[in-house]
């Protein structure tokens, strides 16, 4: 943070950690913050996510010189647009962080194996919750996952998201039995289990792979969980654990030393 002060980025790529301790910290304020303070805070952020939403913009002539002006701050105060990836974020930390820095937040989606890139959403779109369409360079389509009740023919379509384009590997490195599992005819399969809209905006909502079941027939998504967790204020980190011989799994977290340190002789 002290570089991000001496720096001041204009753009700024970051990580869906990053933006949760960030979220966990701004709305443990907006909630905690006592009298008329708190009163104008809440007020200035339900104003401007009302705006947002409706497609007003993102600034606000009064309440950005009295509150989120300091926000920006943050981040040097200089930042026009913020881009994340590498894992999942929610939609309501994704709406709040936009607001808060006055700066449009555009989710990608990619896999090494793609190059990075393989979708992204657009700067200007007010909704969140998804991360936008393909690129330019790339082809997307979807397998159906039966055992997992996902098909291309739902409304709206779901299934394994595939990749095609000039900028999809070849193959894995003298591993050819990986090679053959990921790549079929030239399409990339993700592993991500994905929901597209009428809009051709694409959500990641699975994972063929990272689910495992209890013993009791209970499927468990450890990384929504996880991710739910760590927008805590509380929470550094968080990572899910379960065997198929039980019928329970475990959490493990640490905890935040600034936020604990109040606690902390």
């Amino acid at each position: 943070m002290e570089d991000i002060q001496i720096l001041k980025p204009t753009y700024f790529p970051t990580v869906p950690r990053l933006l949760n301790k960030l979220y966990g910290k701004i709305s443990a304020s907006i909630k905690n913050t006592p009298g008329f303070k708190g009163w104008l805070l809440r007020t200035a952020v339900d104003t401007k996510m009302q705006n947002y939403k409706n497609g007003l913009g993102l600034t606000h002539s009064v309440y950005d010189k009295l509150i989120f002006n300091k926000i920006k701050g943050i981040l040097g105060g200089n930042v026009k647009i913020m881009i994340t990836g590498s894992a999942p974020i929610a939609a309501e930390v994704i709406d709040l962080m936009t607001i808060c820095f006055c700066a449009p937040i555009q989710e990608g989606f990619g896999m090494t194996e793609t190059s990075a890139g393989g979708t992204a959403t657009h700067g200007h779109d007010q909704t969140s919750g998804h991360v936008g369409g393909p690129i330019a360079s790339v082809k997307l389509r979807l397998r159906d996952v039966p055992e997992m009740n996902y098909y291309n023919t739902s409304e709206p379509a779901q299934g394994e998201l595939c990749m095609f384009g000039p900028q999809i590997t070849k193959g894995y490195f003298r591993n050819p039995k990986k090679t053959a599992e990921a790549l079929i005819n030239g399409w990339m399969h993700s592993g991500d289990i994905a929901q597209i809209d009428s809009f051709g905006k694409v959500t990641i909502i699975d994972r063929v792979k990272n689910i495992f079941k209890l013993s009791q027939g209970e499927y468990i998504a450890p990384e929504k969980l996880e991710n739910i967790y760590v927008q805590s204020e509380w929470v550094l980190m968080s990572w899910i654990y379960g065997d198929s011989l039980k019928d329970y799994t475990i959490g493990f977290f640490v905890l935040d030393p600034e936020a604990m340190a109040k606690y902390c002789l």
